[in-house]
């Protein structure tokens, strides 16, 4: 953690708070997912950053981001832009974007959308959203019931701010594979992000703005992903289905590959923290 330098970057009119470690000729963009900030990366920035310039930002209405009041400044297009937006503030052309959750959906946008600023790309846990649709499922739409909850307004920042977030932190230290993958400590970190003003609210947008309208709706035909890729699952997820993440390859004209971890859950990046670091430095250099 030590290694780990903080700054802002001005993307259009959001400023990013990000953590930075490294100076290496290839730059890493780790992008976190829902409720998190660079804190999800705390394993992997460091170690990643003796050969990379490696830059986790506090995506936009998170920790200590901007956070704009509107849902429709939430939407998947504002937060592909403010990706881009940040390699070039870093005076980099392209980057390998690796992501999670939200960031994970993020990730995949960029390649799709904006190719020519992906060297290389990794997802972890959520597909991209047409084999998310494709693979929709009775039993996929009752564990994703709470993307439904989280339309409705001023509630569910009630409920989930309650006993100071005692359902997120619980949700963080129920939801993973093994025990103890979060300290008291990291949970502390967390529930310091969520008190940031409108941050809950911010973070929920992301669901607001893009469920309905983009993951559970939609029927256009996607272009194939043209950047190599790599995807890793912990099959452990009690949000996203082992069968959701089915068919990732048929969607990318690129190599692909795809590592898949057993004893792992949602938060694969740090219940495996070791294995996902081995991973990505194996995939970054190839």
């Amino acid at each position: 953690m030590s290694e780990i330098e903080f700054d802002y970057a001005q993307i259009g009119g959001v400023k990013l708070h990000y953590a930075a470690a490294g100076n290496g000729e290839k730059l890493v963009i780790l992008l976190h997912g829902f409720p998190e900030f660079w804190y999800s990366w705390r394993h992997q920035i460091a170690a990643l950053s003796d050969e990379y310039t490696v830059v986790a930002p506090d995506m936009r209405g998170y920790n200590l981001s901007d956070k704009p009041s509107h849902i429709k400044d939430y939407s998947i297009d504002k937060l592909v832009d403010d990706t881009t937006g940040l390699i070039r503030h870093l005076g980099f052309e392209k980057a390998a974007i690796v992501g999670h959750d939200w960031g994970a959906v993020v990730a995949w946008a960029v390649a799709r959308n904006q190719p020519e600023y992906v060297s290389k790309l990794c997802a972890m846990q959520v597909p991209p959203t047409d084999v998310w649709r494709k693979n929709q499922t009775l039993k996929q739409f009752l564990a994703s019931w709470y993307m439904f909850f989280f339309q409705i307004p001023v509630l569910p920042e009630w409920l989930l701010s309650r006993d100071d977030f005692a359902l997120l932190a619980n949700g963080l230290k129920t939801s993973t594979a093994e025990p103890d993958v979060f300290t008291d400590a990291d949970v502390a970190e967390y529930k310091k992000s969520w008190r940031e003003d409108r941050a809950l609210s911010s973070a929920l947008n992301y669901y607001r703005a893009n469920v309905l309208q983009r993951i559970f709706a939609g029927d256009a035909a996607d272009a194939k992903i043209k950047v190599p890729t790599l995807f890793i699952y912990g099959e452990k997820d009690q949000a996203v289905l082992p069968s959701s993440v089915e068919g990732i390859g048929d969607v990318i004209d690129a190599p692909y590959s795809e590592i898949r971890i057993p004893d792992a859950g949602h938060w694969v990046q740090q219940e495996a923290s070791e294995i996902v670091t081995d991973s990505l430095r194996e995939f970054l250099v190839v």
